[in-house]
């Protein structure tokens, strides 16, 4: 039972999915890392532009070491962009740089699916580490009450996942938007900076994708016996 499952399959045509994904956000990054923008905008001075225009002046930005390490610390306040993407001036460096700021203004406008996740995060912190102890446990034991609880705790990581993807993406849309508006690219650029943030997004959908079919595995499994 723990071995194999007919759903294994498509968990490991989900998990190639999610390699090529890690290998696109990684190549296009690298692509457009090498085209400078119009404005000559680097990442930082993109990021603080959009934030003081939309009532941000408050939130700073802190340069972290690493590559693609860049995120808004909701906790903290702060935008956080990596090295690369805080002092170039290329499509990608913009592009990551604006998104996270996108990020900064949902927070201050509380974007409901924000909102939900930030909440949602304590407990299912709590519930991702729990989760594969319970499981594995009720497997070993023949346990279905550990084996439901389990699943119940892994519902709440997946939900965690589902509701990041409109957050991820609406940060996006947000992030293009002003980023044309304010003239920081060119029409011709937004071709450039659609590829960048989508081939992000695409790991949030296959990371997704990977639990939610694990969770669909292990429902299976424990209706399945719940029936012998």
């Amino acid at each position: 039972m723990l071995l194999f499952h007919p759903m294994d399959f498509l968990i490991i045509i989900a998990f190639v999915l999610s390699l090529w994904a890690q290998y696109r956000v990684k190549s296009t990054f690298n692509r457009w890392s090498d085209v400078r923008n119009a404005s000559g905008l680097t990442g930082y001075e993109a990021a603080r532009r959009m934030l003081d225009r939309n009532g941000l002046q408050d939130v700073p930005i802190e340069a972290v070491p690493g590559r693609l390490s860049d995120h808004y610390d909701p906790i903290q306040r702060v935008v956080r962009l990596s090295e690369p993407v805080y002092y170039e001036t290329s499509i990608s460096a913009i592009s990551v740089a604006c998104h996270e700021v996108g990020h900064a203004i949902q927070h201050r406008n509380s974007y409901p699916m924000l909102v939900i996740r930030h909440r949602m995060f304590p407990f299912v912190r709590i519930a991702s580490g729990i989760s594969p102890f319970l499981l594995i446990g009720g497997f070993l034991f023949q346990s279905f009450n550990l084996i439901g609880l389990g699943i119940i705790f892994f519902s709440a990581a997946v939900a965690f996942q589902l509701v990041t993807l409109p957050v991820e993406f609406n940060a996006s849309s947000r992030a293009r938007d002003i980023m044309i508006s304010e003239g920081f690219i060119t029409n011709d650029e937004e071709r450039g900076v659609a590829k960048v943030l989508n081939a992000a997004a695409l790991t949030y959908v296959a990371a997704a994708l990977i639990s939610l079919l694990e969770l669909l595995k292990y429902i299976m499994i424990f209706t399945s016996n719940r029936e012998e």
